[in-house]
């Protein structure tokens, strides 16, 4: 497409031209999005290996940023999304521990209640899980911190821990 500018000389714009001259990158193309959960600073190679060994991408690049960057998180489960460009390069984003992770944790088992709503594996308090939904609040599909609450709180009975206080 061409224009004429002010002066009379023609304007052509072409995209690709304009990235090469002006130092743009070029925009990559996105082959797949692949989520991973793995231990927070200790991710497996081989479990890795398994999801993204279909893509070409550089596993072991990967588990290094992911340890990296889940480092704070560790001994809890972390997702992350890997985006795999078609030039087999990839992106990292990390998100926050899984909720059952850090419900766990909080309630110091080592595992749900097999029949959670029988029996009762742990107990968390109300400020526990307002903590537990601040920091999965930028993951979840709400607006409200009352709305996480609930999220974490029906995640605590589906898995036999008590909300208590």
């Amino acid at each position: 497409m061409s224009h004429i500018v002010p002066d009379g000389s023609p304007l052509v714009y072409d995209k690709r031209l304009a990235e090469k001259e002006l130092g743009m990158p070029a925009k990559k193309k996105l082959s797949a999005v692949v989520r991973i959960q793995q231990e927070g600073g200790n991710a497996n190679v081989a479990k890795i290996g398994q999801a993204l060994g279909t893509y070409g991408v550089n596993i072991v690049g990967v588990m290094k940023e992911f340890n990296e960057a889940s480092a704070i998180h560790h001994g809890l489960q972390v997702s992350a999304d890997v985006s795999i460009f078609e030039d087999r390069s990839f992106e990292l984003s990390v998100k926050s521990p899984a909720t059952t992770s850090l419900l766990l944790q909080a309630a110091g088992v080592r595992k749900g209640s097999p029949r959670p709503h029988a029996e009762h594996a742990g107990a968390v308090t109300v400020s526990q899980l307002r903590e537990i939904a601040k920091v999965k609040l930028p993951d979840l599909n709400v607006d409200s911190m009352e709305a996480a609450e609930k999220i974490v709180a029906g995640t605590a009975r589906s898995m036999g821990i008590k909300v208590t206080g």
